[in-house]
């Protein structure tokens, strides 16, 4: 079995992606057992610098990934190459963890404690359609690291950035089966993942739906997760904000990427006081949204990454959606699908829902109270922003908002640095930051006794 990718700014043909079938999984899996017991014993000085040498092979490669990526993805040029860069510096940050997974003496009678950080084993990583690389280093890159194996299934859309990935690892000098690509179906590969005991940790990037489904399954056997999931954020304008600024950042909020990222901002809060006036400024940004061929680096958006997934954004707009403006987009081939701003009210099912694509609600509040109360009027709680020009209120809504990545008079959402995930329904655990090499650990605990 195999899956034609489809290039979606043309509609054209890419090349054939190979499927693994259950028992090409379970030998990889095996592989990867292998792999991973030699480098758990590989010193954490040599384990860094297979990562740093990782990191070189991916930043020579750097335009070759990001071509790949506009040709599979769709994303923008200028994008898909800070998105190559993006997964070097990941290799980077993390290649210094391996040296600094430091336990604990633990002061006690009769003796000595000390903790140390055990590597998981086998760490399983399937990653979303949407941001391929970037979200795959986000896994591999800090399990590595704590001296794991992975196997990773790149969803069956976009796979040609991870499978180029997993051929740089092997240039670079890492182990044969510590860092492998299965292509395949979720429901062959990636459900393989959740039932192998071999598998230690499931990390998931996707729907929510399935999300549960790979939660439930990994219930059999204890195993850990992590999941980072749906998304239906607020970007939060109060009259006392700088209106200008908010307007003209606000379609990069969630048309970026096509507003296929569950941090898009796809609620547009604007207090009622000033709603007209930021509705003007807003048009004119929105209609200053380049949207054309990703290989132009001066395009800001390319298209949605099928037809199937244009058709499912379209769904969202009925008849009875009261849509406000659109910017536009190229028409012919390719799933081309201009920013469109909507004003429904707030229990529609376009305001509630993920649309995942570049379509933004519009609702007008009252005061910070009704503000906060109806940015948490949703199963999600990922991302947001907040735009006012007073600290105090600043500092209350941010604590107020139930999100994991807020932030105020910006759109920040994502950096390696700090920790990355959500409230509520849009996930489980954290992701990148300092901490984020120990969460594909295990800590033991040992006694050595004085007597």
């Amino acid at each position: 079995m195999s899956y034609t990718v489809i290039n979606p700014a043309t509609g054209e043909a890419v090349t054939e992606v190979a499927h693994l079938d259950e028992h090409d999984t379970d030998a990889a899996i095996a592989r990867a057992v292998t792999a991973q017991e030699a480098w758990a014993n590989v010193a954490p000085v040599d384990r860094a610098r297979a990562l740093r040498r990782f990191a070189d092979a991916v930043d020579s490669d750097t335009e070759r990934l990001a071509q790949l990526e506009t040709q599979n993805s769709g994303h923008p040029i200028t994008q898909s190459r800070w998105e190559a860069g993006h997964v070097r510096d990941v290799l980077e940050y993390y290649s210094a963890s391996p040296e600094r997974l430091i336990g604990q003496q633990i002061p006690v009678a009769g003796g000595m404690n000390v903790t140390f950080h055990e590597p998981l084993g086998v760490v399983g990583i399937i990653t979303p359609w949407n941001f391929p690389m970037t979200i795959a280093s986000w896994g591999f890159a800090p399990a590595l690291a704590a001296g794991n194996a992975v196997v990773l299934k790149p969803a069956e859309w976009t796979p040609l950035t991870s499978i180029r990935l997993g051929e740089l690892a092997l240039e670079a000098g890492l182990p044969h089966g510590l860092f492998q690509v299965l292509p395949g179906r979720g429901s062959v590969v990636g459900e393989r993942f959740v039932t192998n005991p071999s598998v230690r940790k499931i990390v998931f990037t996707g729907s929510t739906g399935v999300g549960k489904r790979i939660m439930s399954g990994c219930a059999e056997q204890v195993k850990r997760v992590t999941l980072e999931l749906g998304g239906k954020s607020a970007n939060i304008v109060f009259a006392d904000a700088d209106l200008e600024q908010a307007a003209a950042t606000a379609p990069y909020s969630v048309f970026d990427n096509a507003g296929q990222d569950c941090c898009a901002r796809s609620r547009l809060l604007v207090e009622r006081s000033v709603y007209d006036k930021f509705m003007e400024r807003f048009e004119t940004a929105v209609q200053g949204v380049k949207v054309g061929d990703p290989l132009l680096d001066d395009t800001e958006v390319g298209p949605l990454v099928t037809q199937a997934h244009k058709e499912s954004v379209q769904s969202y707009l009925t008849d009875d959606v009261p849509v406000a403006f659109t910017g536009s987009a190229p028409e012919g081939p390719g799933s081309w699908f201009a920013p469109t701003v909507v004003t429904p009210e707030r229990d529609s099912r376009i305001a509630t829902e993920e649309v995942f694509g570049p379509v933004v609600a519009v609702l007008p509040f009252e005061d910070e109270e009704d503000a906060i109360r109806l940015a948490n009027s949703s199963d999600f709680g990922l991302s947001g922003s907040i735009w006012t020009r007073d600290l105090g209120r600043g500092i209350r809504v941010a604590r107020g908002v139930e999100g994991g990545n807020l932030s105020v008079n910006s759109h920040s959402s994502v950096r390696y640095s700090t920790p990355f995930g959500g409230f509520k329904q849009s996930g489980l655990g954290r992701e990148l930051g300092p901490d984020a090499a120990e969460h594909f650990t295990e800590t033991k605990n040992v006694f050595f006794s004085a007597e």
